[in-house]
């Protein structure tokens, strides 16, 4: 199986169109195109989820003018995506057709396939208790790393080929959900990753 993006290049850039984040403010946040095809024989619906596999781990160091996050700082994952439930017959997601925007707060119904639900990201967890930005936060939100992080962060996008056609989820799940949910039944998986910062030291990277 193979995914793949008309929105950015394999280990490229992801344009600021498809980030919450931007220098001086907010980006697009609109989702990136995805397609995919050679799905294995008795697929019966995908699951899908967007990782940052360089979120630093201490988070009060994120933001602070006066202290930049080491490369080798430990690092972690955040969440900007989890869905499930994607119909068999579907083989891609168009540009912002999940999400076209920022929406403080989060979104409540964030569009997608017929038929597939949309899960909580980790944006739900970074807003709580912010009187302006706190909120439940289903679908896709994009990239915002740190500022002040000197490494560069890579968002994987990755799709799971299952065999049944219902993940047994509760209403509000998390990609940890989908992740036990899925096992024993996933059939195939394929990622694709593009990378993105906000440090001025990577803007050329």
């Amino acid at each position: 199986m193979r995914i793949h993006s008309s929105s950015f290049d394999s280990n490229g850039p992801i344009p600021a169109e498809y980030a919450l984040g931007a220098p001086g403010g907010f980006g697009g946040n609109r989702n990136p195109q995805l397609a995919w095809d050679d799905v294995p024989a008795g697929a019966r619906s995908f699951a899908l989820l967007c990782i940052d596999a360089d979120a630093p781990t201490d988070p009060s160091l994120a933001g602070r003018d006066d202290v930049e996050i080491p490369v080798a700082h430990p690092r972690g994952e955040f969440i900007h995506w989890a869905m499930a439930d994607i119909p068999a017959d579907v083989r891609g997601i168009a540009a912002g057709s999940c999400s076209d925007g920022v929406d403080k707060g989060g979104k409540r119904a964030p569009g997608g396939p017929a038929g597939a639900r949309q899960g909580l990201n980790d944006y739900t967890g970074w807003f709580a208790g912010d009187a302006e930005l706190g909120g439940d936060y289903f679908g896709y939100d994009g990239p915002y790393p740190p500022p002040n992080d000197l490494r560069m962060h890579r968002y994987f996008f990755r799709l799971f080929a299952l065999d049944v056609d219902r993940l047994d989820l509760p209403e509000r799940f998390t990609a940890g959900d989908v992740f036990r949910a899925m096992h024993g039944h996933v059939l195939a998986e394929a990622a694709v990753h593009g990378n993105y910062s906000l440090h001025p030291d990577n803007a050329a990277a």
